[in-house]
């Protein structure tokens, strides 16, 4: 069955980096476009970041543009999302998507 764990969250003070990484299993990886989504509290769930399958084209929200990347190594099955210049409202727990299926979520909190 499909599977995805999140890993790398955590505390970071403003201003900050973080990397989180998404392992994936049970499908075709390689041939599978990817996003990271996050919610914060009392807030509706976000897209922050998709890849395409080959990772030649990604996409971001705009309050994140500039500030994260997200890439994958096909041959790990891995997906990342670098996260540098984090600002307190970044504040949220982070989701690995491939289709209607989302991971556990990984939490970010970021101090001011």
């Amino acid at each position: 069955q499909v599977q995805l764990v999140e890993s790398g969250g955590g505390l970071v003070q403003a201003g900050g980096s973080l990397r989180l990484s998404c392992t994936a299993s049970g499908f075709s990886f390689s041939r599978a476009p990817m996003s990271w989504y996050r919610q914060a509290p009392g807030k509706p769930r976000e897209l922050v970041a998709t890849i395409t399958s080959g990772g030649g084209s990604t996409n971001y929200a705009d309050s994140v543009k500039g500030r994260f990347t997200i890439a994958r190594d096909n041959g790990k099955n891995t997906v990342y999302l670098q996260m540098n210049s984090l600002k307190p409202e970044d504040t949220a727990v982070y989701y690995c998507v491939f289709s209607d299926y989302w991971g556990q979520g990984t939490q970010v909190t970021v101090s001011s």
